[in-house]
């Protein structure tokens, strides 16, 4: 089972074995860290090197180049093989029983990190803080490129570390880091309603319609008796009723504006009796009319009871 025989050389580790995730041993909780499972010979040589502790590791895939970097949880993998959480094999773009090469490294303690979640979701937790504090003390180191795995309320979330200082990759253990926060990848801005000219112009619109209509007036019909009889006073001359627009331009300040009430007031003062509304110039005619009806109803003759001749019943 050994795989090109392990002939350690040098003050340093490094070695190449096939890897595995997690589903192929009975450690599903390496899943929610960046620990790895080695071989024993592993620890006898590494045991016997003067290396730092705790103990980290790069993995690298030489047919992509990708480079990614974690600590150690157990030594108790077949030799020749490695298992490691699925979530980083995806980073690597491994596959199952690709070949990996792993280095021991050194690397230094975070100052700075900048995530980004891959979906908002991420945001709605009641407390995101808190859970991504716990979920990171099974972690040894981050990465500049990696996607990490936050498994919460049977839901596994997946962050973009997008930043680390002070280099591109560093240990979090035992230190204070400052944790920054960039918008999840599906996150989108709302668009900003601002006042734009377009929306002004329907708005003038219907004004410039509206004065273009003609206005409704009340009690422009033609009069009518209900006894029937036909009406004996005649509708003023026009004449009359130019005097009145000239008299109502003058109060309106000879302006335009005062052209169509003037216009409208002849017509109801030719054509109806009441006028609802009307200027200061309509007063003297309201108090005429009444007047001459008072005449009109005093020229018929009145109904008066008993007034026909006598006759006797005897004969």
């Amino acid at each position: 089972q050994f795989f090109d025989g392990y002939g350690y050389h040098g003050r340093s580790f490094e070695q190449t074995y096939r890897c595995y995730p997690a589903s192929f041993i009975e450690k599903p909780q390496i899943e929610n860290g960046d620990k790895i499972i080695m071989p024993p010979s592993a620890l006898d040589r590494l045991a016997s090197l003067h290396i730092d502790y705790p103990m980290l590791f790069e993995l690298r895939n030489a047919n992509t180049e990708r480079v990614s970097h974690c600590g150690v949880l157990e030594f108790i993998a077949e030799e020749g093989m490695i298992y490691m959480p699925y979530w980083m094999m995806e980073n690597l773009f491994l596959q199952e029983g690709d070949i990996v090469t792993v280095k021991n490294v050194t690397l230094p303690k975070g100052k700075y990190v900048k995530l980004q979640p891959h979906t908002k979701d991420f945001l709605d937790i009641s407390n995101p803080k808190a859970i991504l504090e716990t979920t990171l003390r099974n972690f040894s180191c981050l990465t500049t490129g990696d996607s990490i795995m936050v498994a919460y309320n049977n839901k596994k979330y997946y962050i973009d570390i997008v930043e680390t200082k002070p280099s591109n990759a560093i240990s979090i253990i035992e230190t204070d880091c400052e944790v920054d926060f960039a918008p999840p990848l599906d996150y989108k801005e709302p668009e900003r309603t601002g006042p734009s000219r377009p929306s002004k112009a329907p708005a003038e619109v219907p004004e410039a319609e509206a004065e273009v209509e003609p206005k409704f007036n009340p009690f422009t019909g033609g009069a009518r008796r209900l006894d029937g009889k036909p009406l004996k006073q005649q509708p003023p001359p026009s004449s009359s009723s130019g005097s009145s627009d000239k008299q109502a331009n003058v109060t309106n300040g000879g302006s335009k504006s005062g052209a169509a009430p003037s216009s409208q007031t002849s017509t109801r003062q030719s054509q109806g009796k009441l006028v609802f509304g009307s200027n200061a110039n309509r007063a003297p005619e309201k108090q005429k009319e009444p007047v001459k009806e008072e005449a009109q109803k005093k020229e018929e003759p009145k109904f008066q009871p008993f007034s026909g001749k006598k006759y006797s019943l005897r004969g």
